[in-house]
């Protein structure tokens, strides 16, 4: 094989057996559909974050620290967008990667910083978000200054895990079916060292910030679910309040189900790749998960507008017939009272 040389003698790695590594293992027809189907996930996926990204970009005012979280996971989204995914729709068409071993490499490394980056970013969202519903009292505490350094670590925390296999811990390697390429998880089965490096990633990259999103959201939850008992005590102002709080409930399920569904299902068949049996996750298997993971750019903006469109839908007609620009204006929401504060309703605001 050109290019490239495997130093341990007591495991091959899969794309040194076969052949040649970008050869694509599937069948040209559904080479061609998961093109399609990439083609389309990475137009709406750049399009959505892109627009989040222009709309504050073009906003006047200074960026409050939820809108700063919100435009950094929409440009970790949209890097993923337009710099990984035309690789793969190129190769697919092609039914073969095309771009040799410092292609793969960088394809590799992209997907990863901007993919970890992204979960890193939605985790400090998640933090923010339990904070400002649980701990009020901390929660008002986080200014501005405190999202720039949060977001300052979730660009080197990503940029750290992204380069190690650039410097010799872990490697990036061809995916099985051949037109993607992806961390190198079966290198566990080669040394010590490799094992360490795949359970590393697993840990910090992904098992720990799940742990993260999913204990911040089961938390709000039951915050919400406990004061529910008690705000039927309460006036109309502090109900309305309380509504308030469980429209971001719904928010953070549907950000939190999101990521679930994109990235489990990966996970799952690289941990069975990195530690099963050679070849004991079938190549056609092997291609779902990593096309659904591929898609999770998309689904922040949706889910962004669909809330959009259903706080505004009661009195939109009439915003558009008085103010010609009111779509022109972009909205981040944010709920940042107590369920037991006594201010009038308009005075709330919802975070998002």
């Amino acid at each position: 094989m050109e290019n490239t040389t495997w130093p341990y003698a007591a495991y091959v790695p899969h794309y040194l057996l076969r052949g040649d590594p970008f050869a694509s293992r599937l069948s040209r027809e559904a080479d061609i559909i998961a093109a399609f189907y990439i083609c389309i996930i990475g137009i709406m996926s750049a399009t959505g974050n892109g627009f989040v990204i222009y709309m504050t970009i073009k906003r006047k005012t200074k960026l409050k620290p939820p809108e700063l979280m919100i435009v950094n996971l929409a440009i970790f989204d949209f890097g993923i967008s337009v710099t990984g995914k035309p690789f793969f729709v190129v190769s697919s068409f092609s039914h073969r990667w095309l771009f040799g071993w410092e292609g793969c490499q960088f394809y590799g490394w992209a997907g990863f910083f901007f993919g970890c980056g992204s979960l890193i970013t939605m985790t400090v969202v998640s933090l923010d978000r339990y904070l400002k519903i649980c701990h009020l009292r901390y929660g008002t505490w986080l200014k501005r200054h405190h999202t720039f350094i949060c977001l300052a670590f979730v660009w080197m925390y990503a940029a750290f895990w992204a380069t190690m296999p650039l410097v010799g811990w872990g490697h990036y390697a061809p995916e099985p079916f051949g037109t993607s390429c992806t961390l190198d998880w079966w290198l566990a089965q080669a040394s010590v060292s490799g094992q360490s490096f795949v359970l590393a990633i697993l840990f910090f990259c992904l098992v720990l910030p799940a742990g993260i999103i999913v204990f911040s959201y089961v938390m709000i939850i039951f915050k919400v679910k406990s004061s529910s008992k008690e705000i039927s005590h309460y006036d109309a102002r502090i109900r309305n309040n309380h509504n308030l709080e469980m429209k971001l409930t719904k928010v953070a399920m549907l950000i939190c189900a999101g990521f679930l569904i994109a990235w489990i299902p990966y996970a799952v068949v690289s941990v069975v790749s990195a530690f099963g049996e050679p070849d004991s996750v079938p190549i056609p298997v092997s291609v779902v998960p990593t096309l659904l993971a591929k898609s999770s750019a998309m689904y922040n903006p949706i889910i962004y507008q669909l809330v959009d469109l259903k706080n505004s839908c009661s009195n939109c007609c009439i915003k558009v017939m008085k103010k010609p620009n009111h779509f022109r204006k972009s909205r981040f929401y944010t709920i940042s009272g107590s369920i037991k504060d006594s201010r009038p309703a308009k005075d709330a605001h919802i975070e998002m």
